[in-house]
C-alpha cells in the first residue's frame, strides 16, 4: 500500500463516489461538500491509493492549536485491512506537524469498527451527542493526543 498523498480539490467528485460507498445514503457527502471541508481554514485530506484509484481518504482540520477529523472514509472491499488505521496515523502525524496538541472526532455509537480504530490510537470518549446521526444514534465525541513532535 502507498503512504497517503495529499487530496486536491479538483478530486471531489471521486472522493464523494467513495464516501457514498462507505456511508449509508443519508449521511453521505456529496461533491460541493468535500470542496467546501477541503477550503476551510486549516483544513487538509490525504488519499491511499488503491489499485482503481482512491481507495480510501480522511479530512480533517487544524486550527489554533486543536484539530478534528472530519469524515474518514474506505471503500468497503478495502474495510479490515488498516487502511483506515494508516489514514488516521497520517492525520495525526500531519495535525502534529501543524501545531495540534488534541484531535477531536465523532463517532456513532453503533460503528463498532470505527470505535475500536479510535480506541487503538488511545482516543477516550470526553462527551456525547444525543441522536446526532440520522438513524437516531448518538455520536460519542472522543479525544486523541497527536504524537509530539
Amino acid at each position: 500500500m502507498a503512504p497517503p498523498r495529499p487530496a486536491e480539490p479538483v478530486e471531489a467528485p471521486v472522493l464523494a463516489v467513495l464516501h457514498a460507498a462507505a456511508f449509508p445514503p443519508e449521511e453521505r457527502w456529496g461533491e460541493s461538500a468535500i470542496r467546501l471541508m477541503l477550503g476551510l481554514e486549516g483544513a487538509f485530506g490525504l488519499v491511499v491509493e488503491g489499485a482503481a484509484g482512491p481507495a480510501g481518504f480522511i479530512l480533517a482540520r487544524a486550527v489554533a492549536g486543536e484539530a478534528e477529523i472530519l469524515t474518514i472514509a474506505v471503500d468497503p472491499s478495502a474495510q479490515r485491512g488498516g487502511l483506515g488505521a494508516t489514514l488516521l496515523g497520517a492525520a495525526l502525524a500531519e495535525v502534529a506537524r501543524r501545531g495540534a496538541s488534541v484531535l477531536f472526532l465523532e463517532v456513532s455509537e453503533r460503528n463498532a469498527p470505527a470505535r475500536a480504530l479510535y480506541a487503538r490510537t488511545g482516543a477516550e470518549p470526553v462527551g456525547r451527542r444525543r441522536r446526532y446521526y440520522p438513524d437516531g444514534s448518538d455520536a460519542l465525541v472522543l479525544r486523541i493526543t497527536p504524537p509530539s513532535g
